[in-house]
């Protein structure tokens, strides 16, 4: 690791991978928050005392106003953005309590498959994105 990235301030990211009738949910950073207007992953930081899922049921609350049950991790990774490094970790999500509202972001949309090409996400969440839209038996399995 270079001495840049060592010296580069980090957080701890849960994001969920939600589906619903074959439909992701993704949502949009408000514009004056940190890559703003960029597309994402519903989640946010962990705060020291949470494990990642707790953190992920309790920003999906504060963020959309709805609960869900955290499932099985889908990813992890790294990235180093020039000025942050942010650990990430996906997990799918279901049992989903409530309509998402945009309480904590700008928009709530639930896409497809085929719809992830015209939404523009951070270089985190490409890989992720790259790696959803290669599994369409996992969008085929993903009703509920």
């Amino acid at each position: 690791m270079s001495d840049a990235n060592k010296n580069r301030p980090s957080i701890e990211v849960a994001a969920g991978v939600v589906f619903k009738n074959k439909r992701l949910l993704i949502t949009r950073r408000k514009k004056n928050d940190y890559l703003g207007g960029f597309w994402e992953f519903p989640g946010g930081k962990r705060k020291s005392n949470e494990t990642f899922e707790e953190c992920l049921k309790r920003e999906l609350m504060e963020e959309l106003g709805i609960e869900v049950n955290v499932g099985e991790l889908l990813w992890s990774m790294t990235h180093n953005y020039p000025d942050i490094r942010v650990h990430l970790r996906f997990f799918f999500c279901s049992n989903i309590k409530g309509e998402p509202k945009p309480i904590g972001c700008d928009a709530v949309e639930w896409i497809t498959r085929e719809q992830l090409s015209e939404y523009k996400f951070p270089e985190a969440d490409a890989m992720l994105v790259d790696l959803l839209y290669s599994l369409p038996k996992l969008w085929e399995k993903a009703s509920q």
